[in-house]
């Protein structure tokens, strides 16, 4: 019923932290000047705003496809109070359960892939810097 709302509170926290994130590295960048070598440069391409845009975009990927979904079911209208479920007590009850169960379990694994998708990019950046390193670039 309503289970796409919690990845949808995680996606606006996420997409605003991104946001601060990215003025601040701007921010940081700028008092810095120039990378001064291509290494940095490289390296700055992964900044954690950037994976933390990767994880917005999983997210409100996941929200819009599971809110089509629910107005494709009429679960979602477009009138007060927009949740069917809000307009019954014992559906209400249930909506949040469902809240409570399903939808914090989507959060938190779409949240788990995209740890593991950052883990692995962050090993082979890490390898190819070290290799980068190494030849003497």
């Amino acid at each position: 019923m309503a289970c796409f709302v919690v990845p949808a509170v995680e996606a606006v926290v996420v997409t605003g932290a991104a946001i601060a994130l990215k003025k601040r590295e701007t921010k940081l960048a700028r008092a810095a000047h120039a990378p001064h070598s291509a290494l940095e440069a490289e390296q700055k391409k992964y900044t954690w705003s950037r994976k933390l845009t990767w994880l917005a975009a999983l997210l409100w990927g996941g929200v819009l496809l599971l809110a089509f979904e629910h107005v494709w079911h009429g679960e979602v209208v477009p009138w007060y109070p927009f949740l069917t479920a809000m307009s019954n007590p014992v559906d209400k009850a249930e909506m949040l359960h469902e809240m409570a169960t399903v939808g914090v379990a989507m959060a938190v694994s779409v949240t788990a892939v995209w740890g593991a998708f950052v883990a692995f990019v962050s090993a082979k950046v890490k390898k190819a810097n070290k290799l980068a390193e190494s030849k003497g670039e």
